[in-house]
């Protein structure tokens, strides 16, 4: 879930993003993977893949006679996810590249995922056409990309709370991860001559666990969280994440947890 001028991470933020982000990332990787239609032996690409938790589902998948890659632009999730990576698995083959330039021959993959990745693209056009080039004949590809943020409270509560204590250039790079609309990702698909292009939304309610702790946690996992700390302070962090809890508050249970709506799209494509 980054690149080149978009989701950037640093220091021990990617660790923090393996922990907080795969919550509700996780059904979003089965939908995506399901509309790649994965088989054993399988050579697959997880693009942006951060710190690897679609490429060890892949992984899963695709069973020992598969080959797995990720890449990424971003080093310091790159290091996460190697170390994450698990053994039991063929290896998964962790590069840091960006999208519009990877270091793949043509034809090399049966399938490409991107998960949460393609809105932050600086030349999505570029990108896409890259992976049409990397992608084999019928190969397939899939990517999410979050719905309008109104159509998920928990980030219309973040939204708010990065505007308020980290600013308004803040605020306008945080609506950067709802850019990845459906319109523009199956465009940019076709010009890339892909062909089969479907978009739909998809959603899936979360378990998130008490939120005193994970809204202030999963913010700092961020580019916007790390923003506002190197701007304002680790205080001005802690008051975005009480904010984001209040905001959630008719949702919240006894204990502190929230079950929320998460929504994406969900493009795929036909090489």
């Amino acid at each position: 879930m980054a690149d080149e001028t978009g989701f950037q991470l640093k220091g021990t933020a990617p660790e923090r993003y393996e922990q907080y982000a795969a919550l509700f990332m996780a059904p979003f990787v089965d939908a995506a993977l399901d509309a790649v239609d994965l088989y054993p032996g399988a050579t697959v690409l997880d693009l942006a893949c951060g710190t690897g938790f679609v490429a060890r589902a892949v992984a899963a998948r695709v069973g020992p006679p598969g080959r797995v890659f990720g890449a990424d632009v971003n080093e310091g999730m790159i290091r996460v996810a190697r170390a994450h990576a698990p053994r039991m698995y063929p290896d998964i083959d962790f590069t840091t590249a960006p999208a519009d330039k990877l270091p793949y021959e043509d034809a090399t993959f049966d399938a490409v995922v991107c998960q949460q990745g393609v809105q932050f693209f600086p030349d999505l056009d570029a990108a896409f056409a890259e992976v049409a080039r990397v992608t084999r004949p019928g190969g397939r590809f899939a990517a999410t990309a979050w719905a309008a943020r109104e159509l998920i409270p928990y980030f219309a509560a973040q939204y708010e709370a990065v505007r308020e204590y980290g600013g308004p250039e803040v605020a306008a790079d945080y609506e950067g991860a709802f850019s990845g609309t459906a319109e523009r990702l199956t465009a940019a698909l076709r010009t890339a001559g892909f062909h089969d292009v479907t978009a739909r939304e998809v959603g899936f309610g979360v378990a998130l666990p008490p939120l005193d702790t994970y809204a202030p946690g999963q913010l700092s996992s961020t580019s916007w969280g790390q923003t506002i700390i190197d701007t304002r302070g680790e205080e001005a962090l802690a008051g975005a994440g009480r904010a984001v809890h209040a905001r959630l508050a008719d949702r919240t249970a006894p204990d502190g947890s929230a079950t929320v709506p998460f929504t994406a799209n969900l493009v795929t494509a036909v090489r």
